[in-house]
Parts: structure tokens; sequence; C-alpha cells
């Protein structure tokens, strides 16, 4: 019986043998072994210790699947049908998944280790370390650790070192290519892990990052093993290693590892930097594909890692390629793309601010359906670059008129493409074409019962994440005991211009709301500015030479209120801007948070209390630590709801 010749490397002998034994992600062995008895125990443990780490890598993947399975279920339980029912006292299995979110959210919410990790919750370590202690297990068991000294055929005197650096070498190699998938997974913007879980795609980011220097690392040992192996414990040397670096896997394996240290070096904070975040995002793509092609070169045995790989990657993109075509084909329309696709005209409105970057209001209609309070859609300025797309949250609600839904966005012009559209705006450009991909991100407001307290924090341009929530909660019906608050902090009073119609809506709504709205100007000097509202109209006091934004109120029908009180729509409250700023630029005052919350929960009259916060991350890390602090599981077994306490913030944005 003749066999397939296998390569040089491998010491069976296939021309004695008499039956091959397949092995799933590995050479097929020759049996009977005819080497000496060292040779064979040691292929013995090559092949056992193989067979043990495909197992390994697939109980990896059960557990994964199981996982996302146990939380689809515990989502559908958890879920009320409706966020306009009304939600009972918890009982049963409801009274335990509060308690338990409670006691979740106090302990691992706050950051974890931010010199090492950044500003990531403590929960999002924790899932990290647990696969890291599975990875640690998994790569050193199911290896016979021993070491055969085996002599060199045709070479009299001269003998092999064989032992457990070899198959231990094959093993975390093996992991590092079953983790592919994953990392892939959790790169994606049209993320299968997001329909499953219902989180947004950028809460996988620290995972898929993290997830790539773990396998930075296993591709370094997997290497730096064999090259002891090859280079120094078998014999004779150079010959053998020289012979080695030359065959054809080898050097596909030395390509990857080049292409794995890029990725990894790229994708440093150092490396982003020195790039620049675009050519960083493309570098990535490009390099990224580029080492699983590398990968199946080197060892084209296990592409049942490969594959799925590759599939996910082009699933995501031809995904983002299908929103856009859909988003923007108006046939009805004159094209300026061809085949029906057309950009959106957006409605420049500039206001300058030479000091920080000039910040940019963009008002656009088009003809989709609405998308969920809390996603953002990615914006491409055409007339700027169409290679590039960055990420905005629409400020006002998703209400289709006259068959077209509006956008509103708010830009700060820092840098890069943003700097471009603001400086076409000062050029006396009014409008705008902008390719929009989305909408991406979860629905913030799904879990909003009527007796569910809002406290709504905001940083700059972060108001845009808030607003929406706000203006939503004024189309409801009246719920007396909601209490609700907004706390935005920005850098100078007139920066309320750039959501004075919006403003002027909520104003309108406070009573009914029962709404208290505080504004704080962190870099102006003084106490308080006169109140914001009008004794007639309760407008927001904004000059007269301000630029003017139309809005639809029609999109927002305030919900009349069941009380015969019909004050000066709530300008018995009159909202005040707060100067915080100390006239000296080195001093940055902002609110003080842990006050606020805690002021606003020891006023609720009852039920469970969401926080939404959008700003900086410093913002994001300190609402993190307070809304920790503010929750209690075992109180809220009890029955005490006003210790069950949620954070849903978005970090994207700056001040």
């Amino acid at each position: 019986m003749t066999f397939p010749k296998l390569d040089a490397r491998h010491i069976q002998n296939m021309s004695a043998a008499t039956s091959l034994e397949p092995h799933w992600g590995y050479y097929d062995r020759a049996l009977p072994c005819t080497n000496d008895a060292g040779s064979c125990a040691y292929l013995d443990d090559v092949y056992y210790s193989h067979d043990r780490g495909m197992l390994y890598s697939g109980i990896m993947w059960c557990v994964i699947g199981a996982m996302l399975l146990s939380w689809v279920v515990l989502k559908q339980f958890g879920t009320p049908m409706s966020p306009m029912m009304a939600t009972p006292a918890p009982v049963g299995l409801s009274k335990i998944q509060r308690a338990f979110s409670s006691f979740i959210r106090r302990y691992l919410l706050p950051d974890a280790t931010r010199m090492i990790f950044g500003r990531t919750t403590r929960l999002q370590v924790l899932i990290l370390a647990l696969l890291l202690g599975y990875l640690l297990i998994f790569s050193f068991v199911g290896i016979v650790y021993n070491t055969w000294v085996t002599p060199v055929s045709d070479m009299p005197g001269v003998y092999n070192t064989r032992n457990s650096i070899g198959p231990w070498s094959d093993r975390v190699g093996t992991l590092a290519y079953a983790l592919t998938p994953l990392s892939i997974l959790l790169s994606s913007r049209e993320s299968f892990l997001s329909l499953i879980t219902g989180l947004p795609y950028q809460s996988f980011n620290f995972m898929h990052r993290w997830l790539g220097y773990i396998i930075f690392l296993q591709s370094s040992l997997h290497t730096i093993g064999w090259c002891v192996v090859e280079i120094r414990l078998y014999q004779p040397q150079p010959t053998v290693a020289l012979a080695w670096v030359k065959e054809t896997y080898i050097v596909w394996g030395i390509v990857a590892m080049i292409l794995l240290l890029l990725l990894f070096a790229l994708s440093t904070p150092w490396g982003i930097k020195l790039t620049g975040y675009e050519t960083f995002r493309k570098l990535h793509y490009v390099l990224a594909m580029v080492y699983i092609g590398a990968c199946w070169g080197h060892w084209k045995q296990l592409k049942c890692f490969l594959w799925p790989s590759l599939i996910f990657w082009f699933l995501d993109r031809g995904a983002r390629l299908v929103r856009t075509a859909i988003l923007h084909y108006h046939p009805e329309q004159s094209s300026t793309l061809g085949l029906g696709f057309k950009a959106a005209d957006a409605t420049i409105t500039r206001f300058p601010d030479e000091e920080h970057g000039d910040v940019i209001r963009l008002d656009l209609d088009n003809n989709q359906d609405p998308w969920a309070i809390g996603q953002h859609y990615y914006l491409c300025f055409t007339q700027c670059s169409i290679w590039q797309s960055h990420p905005f949250t629409p400020l006002n609600l998703p209400a289709v008129s006259k068959g077209t839904v509006r956008h509103s966005y708010l830009l700060r012009a820092k840098g890069g493409e943003t700097k471009k559209v603001a400086a076409l705006a000062a050029k006396g450009n009014p409008t705008m074409p902008i390719i929009l991909t989305g909408a991406y991100g979860e629905e913030i407001t799904t879990s909003l019962t009527p007796n569910t307290n809002i406290f709504c924090v905001a940083g700059g341009t972060g108001i845009t994440y808030v607003l929406p929530v706000l203006l939503e909660l004024a189309q409801q019906p009246r719920s007396p005991d909601r209490k609700v608050e907004l706390i935005w902090a920005i850098r100078h009073t007139s920066n309320t211009e750039w959501i004075k119609a919006e403003l002027d809506i909520l104003q309108k709504a406070r009573k009914e709301l029962n709404l208290e709205i505080k504004i704080y100007a962190t870099r102006d000097t003084s106490s308080k500015t006169p109140s914001l509202d009008d004794s007639e109209n309760c407008n927001l006091s904004i000059p007269v030479d301000s630029p003017k934004v139309e809005i639809d109120e029609k999109a927002v029908q305030i919900s009349p209120s069941s009380s015969s009180e019909s004050g000066c729509c709530g300008c018995d409250k009159p909202t005040a801007i707060e100067r915080l700023g100390s006239g000296s630029e080195d001093v940055n005052r902002h609110p003080d948070l842990p006050v606020l919350v805690k002021s606003f929960l020891e006023d609720t009259v009852r039920g469970p209390t969401s926080v939404f916060a959008s700003g900086p991350g410093g913002m994001i890390s300190d609402l993190r630590d307070i809304v920790a602090s503010c929750n209690s599981g075992s109180r809220v077994w009890r029955g005490l709801e006003r210790f069950d306490v949620q954070l849903v913030c978005d970090d994207r944005l700056e001040w």
C-alpha cells in the first residue's frame, strides 16, 4: 500500500506503514511506528496532546455558545413586554434578577486597574480573567512531560533531544487558531453577538483588543518553542535549522508572525497616535486578512478555524454596504452617484469657538425607517473624503414626517474630517452631502417603566445621547411619582445655542415630566446667570444674533397632564446656568456628581433609577463608582427599589 509523502520534518516511516490514522487538524499518523522506541513514544505524545488540544478548543467554543444561549434565555424572561407596561412589585424570578443585577453592579461596575486596562469595568476584566484562566490551564493539561534522547539515523554518536516543548508549542498554536474567529466576531460592526445579546458592538472592543494581545502572546510562544527545538535540540546543527527554515510552511509561519507583530504594534496607543486612527483602522483590516491567509499557508490543517474568520469578516463588510445602499436608495430622486443612490443633503449651522474648536450642527431629512433611541449612525462627509466615516448619535426623536425622518447631529471640530467640515461651514457652505451607515447600537429606553426615575448626565456634545430620552418621556402619559433630572456641563453659557429648540420643548414639558434642568458652565466665571425662562413663553434666553435651527414640534407631542393646573408651563421652577469657572484655564471645575446623584436618589418617591450618561472618560468613570456605591442587592431583595440603580452610558464622545 502506498501512502502520500509527508514533509521532511516528520520522522514517520511511511514505507513501512500498513495504515494511516486520521487526526483532525494534523497530519495522518503512520501505523505501526517502526522508529526507535524513544521516537515512537515522542510521536505518541505529539498526537495525543494535539487531539486533546482540539478537544479543549471545541469545549471552549461550546462554553461560549452555552453562555450566549443562557444570555438569550435570561434576557427573554427578564424583559418586559412593553416599556409602557407597568412592572409589578418584584416577585419570583424578577425579584431574583433585580437583586442579583444590583449586587453585580455594586462590585463589578467600577473601573478595573486603569493603568493596565484603561476605563474598563471590572465585569469585562473578570470575563477576560476567566478566559485567560481557561487558556492557561488547558495550555498545559493533557501533555506527557518527558524527554527522549534518540539517535540520528546514519550518524553514529549524534542524538536528538525530544521533549514536551514541541507538543506544548503545538497546543498554544492550536488555541491561537481557535481564538481567531472569536476575535473577528468581537470586532464586527454588524455584530452577530450584538444580535444575540442586545449589547452594542462597541461593548466588545475591549475583549477584541485583549484577545489580539493573547493571540500575539500564544503565537510568540509557539514560535519561540519550535525555534528552540529546531535550532538547539535537533542535531546536527546548523544543518537541521537551515533546512527547516527553508520549508514552505515555515516561511508562511514567519510571514504570519511578522504580520501579527505589525498588528500588535499598530494597535497600541502609541501606534495609533503615530499613524492616526483612520490609518490604523484601514491597515488593521488589510493586515488581518493577509495574516489569516498566511496562517492558512503555515498550517492549512487547521482551516476549520480560518474559514469562519474569513466568512465573518466578509459578511461584516458586505452588510455595511447593504445597509448604506438601502438607506440611500431613492430612485424617485435625482441620483448623484448613479443607480438611484443619493447622498442626503444636510443643512449646516456653525457655532464658532476659536478656543476649543467650532461646533457644527447638521440637520438632514432622509426617506427611511426610524431608528431606536440610543442608536448612532456613521457619517461620511463626501466633500472631505469618501474613505472615512465617523459615529454620531442623533439628538432628535426618530419620527417619520411626510415620508422622511429628520436627523440632527452635533460635532465638535477638533481635527481631521470634522475640522474640514468646520472649514467648509466657515466659507459659507449652507449644505453638505452626507452618506449614512446604520443604525448601530442598542435601544436604551426599552426598560423604562412609568415608575422608573430618570437621571441624565451629559458633557458638552454628549447631550445628543441623553436628549432623545427626555424628548421621548415628554410624549408618554404623565407618571406622578417619576422624578426626572438633567445635568448638562458645558464650557460656556452660549453653548446652549446648540440645542435651543429642543431645550424650549423640554422647558414646556417640565411640569408634566417633573423635570429639573441643571446646566453648569465650567469655564464661565461668577455664580449664576439670569433664569433661562422667559416669564411669558418659557423660551431660553438666547442672544438674538445666534443661528436659528428649525425643528418640527409636531414630531414631539407633549402629553397632556391629568392635573387642572395650567401655570406658566412649569415656569415656577426657573432654570439657571451655574457658572463654575474661576477665571483660570488651569482650574477646570465640574459639577459635584456624587452629591447630585445621591441627592436625586434621596428625593425619589419609589421605583428604580436609570442613569443615562455621555461625556468624557473621566466623567463616565466617576459615574460608575457613584452608581456602584448606590446599589445594594440585599436591600433590593427586601423590596427597596431605590437601591436598584442602572447606568446606561455612551463613552464614545468627548466634551
